[in-house]
């Protein structure tokens, strides 16, 4: 019995590899975490800003005037406050993770960076060694190279040994034999 023995709905199951799967219904819902994460850090950073302090005193003094000053058919949420509280528990209930997700993204960049620096400072490195061992290579063949304060140096010694063998008059007895 070949493959094509098969029934018709085996033949259709068969995964094919060339073509993309058919995306089938999900019931929980999608999101980008990418996406989720800069959200997460762009309300961690607006947390930790002056602006929002003074918004959040704004409405918390508000909040207390309203509801301890206007008559008492129009308060909402009297003395002990406890939907105020309610209300700060659930912004800090909140806003603990978000922070911690965006402190958590930083560390991951951080890691990434501090690898990158550990990288090129290995390269540098390695670069100061090479070139260490270059310019010891140069010396050491210049030490072997006739330099110019050398020839001079020796040219001296020369005369100086040529004026003592008297090969060369000296100015003196040249003038004496004139």
């Amino acid at each position: 019995m070949g493959t094509d023995d098969r029934p018709d709905r085996v033949k259709e199951r068969r995964v094919r590899l060339d073509l993309p799967r058919v995306k089938r219904r999900r019931w929980l819902p999608q999101y980008d975490p990418e996406a989720f994460g800069r959200l997460s850090e762009d309300i961690a950073r607006f947390l930790g800003t002056g602006r929002f302090i003074v918004w959040m005193t704004v409405v918390i003094i508000l909040w207390v005037v309203w509801n301890t000053t206007v008559p008492g058919d129009l308060r909402f949420d009297s003395y002990p406050f406890i939907f105020l509280t309610l209300v700060l528990s659930l912004q800090a209930s909140y806003a603990a993770p978000l922070i911690l997700l965006a402190q958590n993204r930083q560390d991951d960049r951080d890691r990434v960076n501090l690898e990158q620096d550990r990288k090129q400072n290995e390269r540098s490195i390695a670069d100061t060694e090479y070139l260490t061992r270059e310019i010891a290579a140069l010396r050491m063949g210049l030490g072997e190279v006739a330099t110019r304060d050398w020839i001079r140096s020796e040219f001296q010694d020369l005369v100086k040994e040529l004026e003592q063998r008297r090969v060369f008059p000296l100015e003196s007895e040249e003038r004496d034999r004139s």
